[in-house]
């Protein structure tokens, strides 16, 4: 069951960010805010894009792969046709990359501003269909908050 207060946690990540203008001190914040409150995941975290590959960012978790290219595994895929991927089965999902055997399901959202991709929102869960619409949208609205606070130039 998901029960987490998504509420709350945007306020906290609003106060997290505001008037922090370090990105990668924002995205450690996010991540491990995210990581503390919601239940049965495994790993949070960012990867930023440089070039076509995505590299791995602040995260909480069990180390990770570090890089994913453009269009390969949940992450490059996500970012690649520019929308969030909700996948139920990790194993299912074509050219998933396995950087943790134990994950069962994934939630990537990509972060996208000024129309410039910049990276991914990568949660992974060791439950198979743990992620649903609910997290879909909340975990949108983080991201949305977190492209706010990002300095331009980016």
């Amino acid at each position: 069951m998901n029960n987490t207060d998504y509420k709350e946690l945007i306020a906290e990540i609003k106060a997290l960010i505001e008037n922090v203008p370090y990105p990668i001190a924002n995205y450690a914040n996010v991540a491990a805010a995210i990581f503390r409150v919601m239940p049965n995941i495994n790993w949070a975290g960012f990867y930023l894009l440089e070039n076509d590959t995505l590299i791995l960012g602040p995260f909480q978790g069990n180390p990770a792969c570090v890089y994913i290219p453009l269009g390969k595994g949940v992450c490059g895929t996500a970012l690649q046709e520019k929308r969030t991927l909700v996948v139920p089965d990790v194993h299912k999902f074509p050219g998933h990359i396995a950087c943790d055997s134990s994950s069962r399901s994934e939630i990537v959202i990509p972060m996208i501003k000024e129309g410039k991709s910049i990276g991914v929102l990568d949660i992974d869960s060791q439950i198979k269909d743990r992620f649903d619409e609910r997290d879909k949208v909340a975990l949108e609205k983080i991201v949305s908050i977190l492209i706010e606070h990002l300095p331009s130039p980016f």
